[in-house]
């Protein structure tokens, strides 16, 4: 489709987010100085500032945001993990899967001083989503790094929560890949990006524990 600033092609497919980049570029992944994730999440804008930016697929940004709860648990179990992290994020207004994950996120971080989320473009972050591919070798948004409170990646989600793929790899042999976009949304508006909420809670947890998981990547 449309070549996205001189960068790379995007894969508008019913799969998902995807880039194919013309040019290489040296992955991140978790041997990232905490200096240079630092640096891009200093560079990255607060959710307020990225929603009153957002042109494509506004009315699901902006639905999902103000529809957004957080179940108590969750809450409790966020407020338990010790310390102070952050969410660097890329993403892109036009792409269904951050529309359908970033603005539940955001909640959380309202709910909580703990966690803090600022959002940089594919653009800016390249190098993060080369480091982080899904499982069928993709760049995708929205990558998700957890960093924590020195800037040192401890966890990361590229693109969305485990539940929705596995359903969409059952789906696709009994739905088809015609049908499979409808049926996906569906699936997004009942789970109310509570399937998200849970793995980011994962990812805190596990950090806090020493051993930093990467949901949803192939690498």
């Amino acid at each position: 489709m449309l070549v996205l600033a001189l960068t790379g092609l995007l894969l508008s497919t019913p799969a998902g987010c995807g880039f194919a980049f013309s040019e290489p570029v040296q992955p991140a992944g978790f041997g990232a100085t905490s200096d240079s994730l630092g640096r891009l999440y200093a560079q990255g804008q607060s959710f307020g500032e990225f929603l009153a930016g957002v042109k494509s697929r506004r009315e699901t940004w902006t639905t999902n945001y103000a529809g957004a709860t957080i179940a108590p648990a969750l809450l409790e179990r966020v407020r338990a993990v010790p310390g102070h992290w952050r969410l660097l994020v890329v993403a892109e207004d036009w792409c269904g899967d951050s529309a359908n994950t970033i603005p539940y996120l955001a909640r959380l971080t309202d709910s909580v001083q703990s966690v803090a989320l600022r959002i940089v473009s594919s653009r800016e972050g390249r190098w993060v989503m080369e480091g982080h591919h899904t499982p069928d070798g993709r760049a995708a948004t929205p990558t998700i790094i957890l960093l924590d409170s020195a800037g040192a990646e401890a966890g990361c989600f590229v693109e969305r929560p485990a539940a929705l793929r596995e359903w969409m790899e059952a789906a696709k042999a009994r739905v088809g890949e015609a049908e499979l976009p409808q049926t996906r949304d569906a699936w997004r508006r009942n789970d109310a990006g509570q399937s998200t909420l849970r793995e980011i809670v994962e990812l805190l947890e596990a950090a806090v524990q020493g051993s930093p998981r990467c949901g949803g990547t192939g690498d």
